[in-house]
């Protein structure tokens, strides 16, 4: 099984289906596929996450899609992935008023690219900061998922990237 990218390493390219909820001026949720290697030209937080409506992952996302001001403000996108189907995102993100984009990794071909596949189990609860060329510059892979990153830290993280 693929360890996680190190520190310093290419980020694995990925193209994955995911929904957008959009709020203004009316709520919408959009489709689309989006590709690591086609995003805009700025730093990128993935955040994998184990499932759409669990209580520590509502809480993380919650918390980070709160935050979306504070990421755009230092030039970040933030994306969410776990291995749950678009509807399921749509019905979580609607319910919760989440507006970063969810992404389905149905098979789990991205989360074992990333090596944080748990057999039986799904994935371990991980965070990572991707550069404007594709390379890694920060992570943090949970052993047991019942914590996460907070917006600080990760604000704290793209803070000390070189631009």
């Amino acid at each position: 099984m693929p360890r996680p990218p190190a520190v310093g390493a290419a980020a694995p390219d990925f193209e994955l289906p995911g929904i957008v909820l959009s709020t203004s001026p009316a709520p919408e949720i959009r489709r689309g596929t989006y590709r690591l290697s086609e995003r805009p030209a700025r730093p990128l937080l993935l955040a994998f996450y184990p499932g759409d409506d669990t209580p520590v992952c509502t809480r993380q996302l919650c918390s980070y899609s709160a935050g979306l001001d504070g990421f755009a403000s230092v030039g970040t996108d933030v994306w969410a992935i776990s291995r749950q189907d678009l509807d399921s995102h749509e019905s979580f993100a609607s319910g919760r008023g989440i507006e970063l984009p969810l992404l389905s990794d149905l098979d789990g071909t991205v989360t074992a690219a990333y090596g944080i596949a748990v057999p039986g189990l799904g994935l371990r609860r991980s965070v990572f900061l991707v550069d404007v060329a594709g390379i890694v510059r920060w992570r943090h892979v949970g052993l047991v998922g019942l914590s996460f990153p907070s917006r600080e830290d990760l604000l704290a993280a793209v803070r000390s990237l070189d631009r």
